[in-house]
Formats: C-alpha cells, sequence, structure tokens
C-alpha cells in the first residue's frame, strides 16, 4: 500500500502531470474564447438584420432527398412538411434503403398524389450507397438531402439556395432544432446544438473551413457531388468524409443558420451513446484518412479544423487520465494535485466560460427557436454531464485513429420513435 501511495504521489509531481494539468486547464479557456469571438464575427457579418427577406430572383430546380431505412414512425410528418416548402420548382424523392418495416407503406400515399418520386432499394446497403444510387436520378441542381424525422420550415430553400450564386459553393448545411424537447436529455441536447453545434459552425465558417456539414440537413451542388464521387460508403459519417473530400477540391461551404428543420433526438442514453460513439469514430477515420492535409500547403486553410479536432480528442484523454488518477488518489485518502472537490479559480474560469458561451449561443439562436431560453437552465449539466459522456465516446473510438478504415460498406440501423402523422 506504502508503494503505491509513493508512486501516486510521485507520479503527480512529474513535469507530464503537469503538462497534462496545464492542457486540461487551458483548453476549455482558448477555445471558448475562440469560439464566442469567431462565432461573434459571423453574428455581425450575416446575422445583423433580424428580418431580412431571402433572395427570391433566382430559383433553379431542387430536388429535396431523403434517404431511409425503418422508418415508418416520423417520415410521414416529415414528407408532409417537405411538401409544404415555399420555392417555384423542386420535387421530393424518398430513396428506401432496404426498409424491414412500413415504410414505404407510409411513403406511398404522397407518391400517388403526384408529390414524391420513391426510389425503393429492396437490399440494406447503407445511406451512402442509397444516396448514390439516387443521385443519377434526381433532376435538381441543387440537391437538398435531407433525415427522414426532420420537419423543414416552409422557407428553407430560399434561405439556401441564393448561397449557390457563387460557383465556388459546393455545400451549404442548415441549422437543424430539437423538436422532441419533452425530457431531460432532449433538453440538454437542445441547448448542447444551440450553443454548441452552431456556434461553431459559425466560428469555422470565420475560420475559412467547415468541420461537417449536418447530416440532418444540407444542400448541395449536384456536379460537385459528382467531381468527388459522391458519398464514401465505407465510412461511418459519410457526412463528415463528404466535407472534407469537398474542401480538399477547394469548394466552398458555407453555413445558414435561418435555414431551420425540426428533428427528432434520442431520448434515451444508450440510443444517445450509440450514436456518439458512431459521431466519434467516424471523426476518428475521417482525421485518419485525411491526415496528410497537414503535409501541403495548399491545404493550408484546413490546418486549424484539423489542428482542433485532434486538440479535443487528446484533451478527452487527458480528462480521462486525470479522472482515473483523481479517483484512485481520493481511494487512497490521498489529496491529488490540482483537483479539489471545491471550486477553485481555474475551476471557476472553466465554468464561467462555459456557461457564458452557452448563454450566448442561446441568445444568438433564439431568434429561430423562440422557446430555447425556457431549456437555460439545463446548460449547469452541460459540463457535468456531457463532458464525461463524449469524453468516453472519444476515448473508446480513439483506436480509429491509428487504424485505416475498412473498406466495407457501412450499413445503417436507425430506430425512430414517435407519433406518425
Amino acid at each position: 500500500m506504502a508503494t503505491s501511495s509513493q508512486f501516486i504521489l510521485s507520479l503527480q509531481h512529474t513535469t507530464v502531470y503537469d503538462l497534462m494539468l496545464l492542457f486540461f486547464a487551458a483548453y476549455p479557456i482558448v477555445s471558448s474564447l475562440v469560439w464566442i469571438t469567431t462565432s461573434l464575427f459571423f453574428v455581425l457579418r450575416w446575422e445583423r438584420d433580424e428580418d431580412t427577406e431571402p433572395d427570391r430572383s433566382w430559383a433553379p430546380p431542387v430536388t429535396v432527398l431523403m434517404p431511409a431505412h425503418n422508418e415508418e414512425a416520423m417520415i410521414g410528418r416529415s414528407l408532409a412538411a417537405a411538401c409544404n416548402i415555399d420555392y417555384p420548382d423542386y420535387e421530393i424523392v424518398v430513396v428506401n434503403d432496404g426498409s424491414s418495416d412500413y415504410t414505404v407503406q407510409r411513403v406511398l400515399p404522397f407518391v400517388q398524389s403526384g408529390r414524391v418520386r420513391l426510389i425503393d432499394k429492396r437490399v440494406n446497403e447503407g445511406k451512402a450507397l442509397a444516396l448514390n444510387d439516387a443521385l443519377p436520378m434526381v433532376r435538381g441542381d441543387i440537391v437538398l438531402i435531407m433525415d427522414a424525422d426532420a420537419e423543414p420550415e416552409p422557407d428553407i430553400l430560399w434561405r439556401m439556395v441564393p448561397h449557390f450564386r457563387s460557383a465556388r459553393v459546393a455545400a451549404v448545411t442548415g441549422n437543424p432544432r430539437v423538436r422532441n424537447v419533452d425530457s431531460f436529455l432532449a433538453r440538454l441536447q437542445a441547448i448542447e446544438f444551440t450553443s454548441i453545434v452552431s456556434l461553431l459552425r459559425r466560428s469555422q465558417r470565420i475560420w475559412g473551413r467547415i468541420v461537417t456539414v449536418s447530416g440532418v440537413v444540407a444542400a448541395f451542388r449536384k456536379s460537385a457531388l459528382f467531381a468527388v464521387d459522391g458519398f464514401s460508403p465505407d465510412m461511418p459519417t459519410e457526412d463528415i468524409e463528404l466535407t472534407w473530400k469537398l474542401q480538399r477540391r477547394f469548394f466552398d461551404i458555407r453555413y445558414e443558420p435561418r435555414a431551420i428543420v425540426w428533428m427528432t433526438v434520442p431520448t434515451h442514453f444508450k440510443a444517445l451513446f450509440r450514436q456518439r460513439l458512431r459521431w466519434a469514430r467516424g471523426l476518428m477515420e475521417v482525421l485518419h484518412r485525411h491526415a496528410d492535409v497537414m503535409l501541403h500547403w495548399r491545404y493550408r486553410r484546413m490546418w486549424p479544423m484539423f489542428v482542433e479536432s485532434i486538440l479535443s480528442i487528446l484533451w478527452a484523454v487527458v480528462f480521462m487520465l486525470l479522472s482515473a488518477l483523481w479517483f484512485v488518489s481520493w481511494s487512497m485518502g490521498i489529496p491529488p494535485v490540482g483537483a479539489s472537490p471545491f471550486p477553485n479559480l481555474w475551476g471557476m474560469a472553466i465554468a464561467t466560460l462555459c456557461l457564458l458561451q452557452l448563454a450566448l449561443g442561446t441568445l444568438i439562436d433564439h431568434r429561430y427557436d423562440r422557446g430555447i431560453w425556457k431549456y437555460f437552465p439545463y446548460a449547469v449539466f452541460y459540463p457535468l454531464i456531457y463532458w464525461a459522456f463524449l469524453s468516453i465516446t472519444t476515448c473508446l473510438s480513439l483506436s480509429h485513429l491509428f487504424v485505416r478504415p475498412s473498406r466495407e460498406p457501412v450499413r445503417w440501423n436507425t430506430p425512430r420513435s414517435g407519433p406518425e402523422a
């Protein structure tokens, strides 16, 4: 026991431990300051006028493409909302990827009414292959890809399409909002998408490159998708991989916060854990595949998002290592160096900046989601629960950062729950 205590004590007085402690404390503070300041630049440049009407002078043909696998619970509501989009020239196409439930039966009434086209694949080959198979069959120059549990606002196309006047723009990612805010976990995610996801996309737009478009809703120039050979079937997060492929070809990707869709988020920890584990694995595999961007000057505008992604992964690893060390130290009756059960200076600084960031995101996005302020009190749980939760999924996926991704197609199975329209 004495030997173990001496080892724990000596470990906490090494240079490596001091560096870990410094990084653990400094990274959240510095990153919050960067996200807050750069997102404010975005707001001042592109969101200053709250009631700005979209440009309706240019309306190229658009396809709303909805991939679906076992989506019987939600797809009816999504299609009804898609049919109410205000735009003069668009079609709706559903590609069913081997569903084993009543997804096709839910879609058929919309097909019979002439509002929707159905591509019915009988074998589940994965979301990426389903989208790739559908792309040659759609007529729109611009393709809005939307999850089958998402409900778009009527003006979504008018908000996104004008960005494509610029020939360099290959994609525009929208602003997904949480619809099912009837549980603690869903409300926590509502705050996350407001104050973390949306704020970070604003910041990355100022940096010049975006880590990923939203898998829930994003519009693409069809010719740009063909230029990069479409979606990658072997990646668990095809949206992240496509974002990097497009930016490696020097296409521009933009964020449009006024392009609103209402989505359904997981309401149970098991489902959320599986989702975030897949997201973490997907990011690791994308970083592994595109690590060579750091070796070429021509990709220098991608360096900030690569470095920031690696630092966030490193912070999660440090957080887990320090937490484990502190737990062991306390269990042995040894007060750990740099940790305290009571708030200290750097702990209060981290908490204050975290809450400031969450408050700023809520303030910015409340114009698009008027009820979001009601859930701001849940923000206090974000660093307590989510940091640990996301750090665990990151560490469990860490091996994918160093292993070549499999070339096998990734199939999907994302069961939904919710009322059917």
